[in-house]
């Protein structure tokens, strides 16, 4: 039989109630009864006492005194509270015994040398009986003496916690039960009202979120955290949606291209040059979309997070030179120089590679948007922490600046209008600089050129 898990939290916490319950019960009716016994044990050892300091000895022979002890009720009868005596000699030969003995006699215990105490019985009455060895002013043992008194009283006291014990437990256990089943129900609803809008999320509404209980607990924090997971689903989903239309809106333009290509070519007969120039033509709107596809995967796993970062120590100047060749044909087709600012020592925390990707962006767009004949300048500042990329082409207009760094936003003045590109690189430097705690800021002015600084975290 398979249980709810509210029904399993009530048995369990019942289950432990009721173990609570019955060590305390346990532990009322032991005190209860150690507490009976031991005021009976007393009143036994007040009554030999009483007896005790009335005995003289001739010799080794007890002499047993007149006293008003003897005719005291409870040594008379036996109907209400009767307390027995009885004296025997070191040889167990009775010497007294109280008139409510009658004819009994407790047996008599050979070689005791302290107190003993014990339950018995005497002609069907439970008695608490105590023996006691009987020293003459020498010391030596010359008889016993016992006295009993009766437990039906502190039986009946007994007898009645009891019984009360075994009919309150099992009504508190059913108490205890509907009480946690209660509890349980009241503790565990925030999970039904999870259970239920988690059950109406689907993909028209993955926007809706758990609602959030209002305590502090394990519950709010299991809520919390599949809100979380909620919104990274979402946001996996935003972008398999992003890259899809950004996929289908980037690729539709070069497959224009190439469609209208093939479709002149296939009009007519034309020359082998022709051929070749249309057909060359096509090669790079192909290399154009791989450059984007590669651009927009590449983006993707940045944004989802799911690429690993390994900082290192960077020396900035060798990675310049390093990149350089990649840069030197365009810089020839341009007529620009570059140079280099940096001191051989500088270093950085960063990802080689990140930070290689980064540069060959910022630099191939600071020599790409160059005038003919310019100059690219990189320089360290040691006391900011900061590389500088300055160009001298058109600058940036001021309402582009705020969105430069936006996937596929391209600046629409002169400065873009005859040069290619997808408007993705910029994108991918700001993805990358948040990976490795580098701030990027950018600089423009129409006219004056643009300056991209990258400030470094201090080691």
């Amino acid at each position: 039989m398979k249980l709810t898990f509210q029904t399993r939290i009530a048995l369990f916490n019942t289950l432990a109630a009721t173990l609570a319950t019955l060590l305390v019960f346990l532990i009322v009716y032991a005190v209860v009864y150690i507490t009976a016994f031991h005021h009976l044990d007393q009143d036994i050892r007040r009554e030999k006492a009483e007896v005790i300091s009335n005995l003289s000895w001739v010799g080794d022979s007890i002499i047993i005194n007149q006293m008003p002890e003897w005719e005291e009720r409870e040594h008379q009868q036996v109907e209400v509270n009767p307390t027995f005596l009885q004296i025997t000699d070191a040889k167990g030969r009775l010497r007294f015994r109280s008139a409510n003995l009658r004819q009994d006699h407790f047996l008599f215990i050979s070689g005791i040398e302290k107190s003993t105490f014990l339950n018995s019985w005497l002609n069907g009455q439970r008695i608490r009986l105590g023996h006691f060895p009987i020293f003459n002013p020498e010391g030596k043992n010359t008889g016993q003496l016992a006295v009993g008194i009766s437990l039906e009283e502190s039986a009946v006291i007994l007898n009645n916690l009891r019984v009360t014990l075994l009919i309150v437990f099992p009504l508190l256990l059913l108490g205890l039960y509907l009480a946690t089943s209660v509890a349980a129900a009241k503790g565990i609803a925030p999970v039904h009202q999870i259970i239920r809008t988690a059950s109406c999320i689907d993909d028209a509404n993955i926007h809706t979120r758990l609602p959030m209980p209002e305590h502090k607990d394990e519950i709010r924090q299991l809520a919390t955290t599949i809100n979380e997971l909620l919104n990274r689903i979402e946001n996996h989903i935003k972008r398999e949606k992003q890259f899809t239309a950004d996929v289908s809106h980037e690729l539709r333009t070069p497959l224009a291209a190439i469609r209208g290509t093939l479709e002149v070519l296939a009009r007519r007969k034309r020359e082998p040059a022709h051929y070749e120039e249309k057909i060359a033509q096509v090669i790079r709107e192909v290399d154009r979309m791989n450059q984007i596809l590669d651009q927009l995967l590449q983006l993707s796993r940045l944004e989802a997070g799911n690429t690993a970062i390994a900082l290192e120590p960077v020396n900035l100047l060798h990675l310049a030179y390093e990149l350089l060749p990649q840069w030197q044909a365009e810089l020839n087709r341009k007529q620009a120089e570059i140079t280099f600012d940096i001191p051989p020592t500088v270093e950085v925390q960063a990802s080689r590679s990140y930070l290689a990707l980064m540069l060959d962006n910022l630099v191939g767009n600071a020599i790409k948007y160059s005038n003919p004949g310019g100059s690219i300048q990189i320089s360290w500042q040691a006391a900011d922490r900061i590389l500088t990329i300055v160009d001298d082409g058109p600058g940036i207009a001021a309402e582009h600046l705020p969105h430069i760094f936006s996937r596929f936003y391209r600046a629409d003045s002169s400065r873009t209008s005859r040069i290619p590109g997808a408007g993705l690189g910029l994108s991918i430097v700001r993805k990358l600089a948040e990976l490795q705690h580098i701030h990027i800021e950018l600089n423009s002015r129409e006219g004056e050129g643009t300056a991209v600084a990258l400030r470094f975290p201090f080691p």
